[in-house]
């Protein structure tokens, strides 16, 4: 049981039959497990549940709804169930069941929802350092001079959201960059970004909201677009930048299939 200890990744969606454009993790990106003597603690990012192997049932409630944990380790498994419970009168209003396995390749994690709509999934995750690096690909800041300049856009069907990205030319090795994102009106995100040249490539570093870095590794480059990963991150995994004309494209997604979350935008004042 004490392979289930320790933080894991998602890697990719084992659901028999799933588009790809359609896989996901079947639980978070990123949890963690701790194992007890006589209980299974599951650590999300903002909450933790500790469960008795005997079945006991625990209620948490969080945001106003009340949910029951029960759980059990049984032939080679853990399994547990989340029970969504009414406030009101304790009925159960649905159902989730998960079973977490340790494997050679590492924990695949089954889901099994029961509710309104029912749904099922089975993905793969591994601890961060099992997770293969990619292999950089070999680049001066200059070979990303196409990137430099002032990008806008909007997002949503009215257009009442606000996005740019202003990137600063290469100098010094380096490339520089603020993200803001405005709603209607009000300041939404913003996010600091730089490009630097290490060890013969380039690592794209991302401070979403002042946050501290993460890195991502260039591991494609033409003279029109720029792929930057790491599969040790929970999301984004991978973020790929395209030039054409006057209009860049700015995606990030998982490294194995879903669908990337996408961003257009257009050379200010074109």
């Amino acid at each position: 049981m004490q392979a289930l200890a320790g933080d894991w990744l998602y890697v990719e969606d084992r659901t028999e039959g799933r588009e790809v454009e359609a896989h996901q993790p079947s639980m978070s990106a990123k949890f963690a497990l701790r194992v007890e003597e006589a209980a299974v603690v599951v650590v999300r990012r903002d909450f933790e549940v500790r469960m008795p192997l005997d079945g006991t049932g625990v209620e948490v409630t969080r945001e106003g709804r009340l949910s029951r944990y029960s759980g059990s380790w049984k032939d080679g498994a853990f399994t547990y169930e989340i029970e969504m419970l009414n406030p009101a009168d304790k009925s159960r209003t649905g159902l989730i069941r998960t079973e977490l396995r340790p494997t050679a390749e590492g924990l695949l994690a089954r889901v099994e929802v029961e509710s309104q709509t029912s749904f099922k999934s089975l993905a793969l995750y591994r601890h961060p350092k099992d997770i293969a690096l990619p292999t950089p690909a070999k680049a001066t800041i200059a070979d990303l001079a196409w990137l430099a300049g002032n990008w806008v856009g909007t997002r949503g069907t009215s257009g009442t959201t606000s996005i740019e990205e202003r990137w600063s030319p290469p100098l010094g090795g380096a490339m520089l960059a603020v993200s803001r994102t405005v709603s209607k009106g009000k300041l939404a995100g913003f996010e600091y970004l730089r490009v630097v040249e290490r060890d013969g490539g380039l690592v794209y570093v991302a401070q979403p909201g002042g946050n501290p870095p993460t890195e991502f590794v260039l591991t494609e480059l033409s003279a029109s677009r720029a792929v930057f990963e790491n599969p040790r991150h929970d999301s984004p995994q991978r973020i790929v930048y395209e030039l054409s004309g006057d209009s860049l494209s700015a995606s990030v997604g998982y490294m194995k299939g879903g669908r990337p979350q996408r961003f257009g935008f257009k050379r200010e004042g074109s």
